[in-house]
């Protein structure tokens, strides 16, 4: 399924996406909740509940009346107020690339534990002008990467048991400021103000079973789901 914010009166409202038209959860199902961080706190719950009214939608039980447009409304990020943002090193292959154009070897490291920076969960915003100041116009710089967003509580989770807690994957944009960055990275703390101004992500949150065509095999000695994805 695919599950979408937009502003309505004022507040965040999590609708389905189905065709282009947008139906409040709140509204087919009264158990559902209005709010995408709502949804997710209670996943377990309302996510087999979700399904049947998507299903429902999509059959024809649900008149189009009932939705409203994608070009009606005033869209959000999918998940417009994350409790946590981590922005990781997810490829190998590009760390060692980076690296390799320095003329530096690849980290060790990098095999052992995750590696990631906390980003401004606070600036996390869907389509739209990004806010800006000054300094961040200096080589402002996006990197298309996708977004994974945890449906349950965890910590320490191990890679076998890692896909349970993935409820679905968005597009993210992650905004940067590259002049401020690399003054700020020569103190060897960081990236903090060149990153701190927009994370740009959406238009929608597809969960797992939406992904199933396109599930591939794991790499050798890797375990989970991988997926064959064109993202632009």
């Amino acid at each position: 399924m695919k599950l979408v914010s937009y502003l309505r009166e004022g507040h965040d409202q999590l609708a389905f996406l189905v065709d282009d038209v947008l139906y409040d959860c709140d509204l087919l199902h009264p158990d559902l909740p209005n709010s995408m961080n709502m949804f997710l706190h209670y996943w377990e719950d309302m996510f087999p509940m979700a399904q049947q009214v998507e299903a429902a939608i999509k059959s024809g039980k649900v008149s189009r009346d009932k939705g409203l447009g994608l070009d009606e409304v005033d869209l959000l990020a999918p998940v417009p107020f994350p409790t946590s943002l981590r922005d990781a090193y997810a490829f190998r292959q590009h760390v060692a690339a980076a690296r390799r154009n320095h003329e530096k070897p690849m980290i060790p490291e990098f095999d052992q534990f995750p590696i990631f920076y906390f980003s401004n969960h606070h600036c996390v915003q869907g389509p739209g002008q990004i806010r800006c100041m000054p300094d961040h116009l200096n080589k402002l710089d996006f990197e298309l990467e996708a977004a994974v967003v945890i449906c349950k509580h965890g910590r320490n989770i191990m890679a076998e048991e890692a896909d349970s807690y993935i409820g679905g994957l968005m597009i993210m944009n992650d905004m940067s400021a590259r002049i401020l960055q690399g003054e700020e990275m020569l103190m060897n703390l960081g990236p903090a103000k060149g990153k701190d101004f927009s994370t740009v992500i959406g238009p929608c949150l597809v969960t797992l079973e939406e992904l199933e065509s396109f599930e591939v095999a794991a790499k050798e000695n890797h375990v989970g789901k991988n997926w064959n994805l064109k993202m632009n």
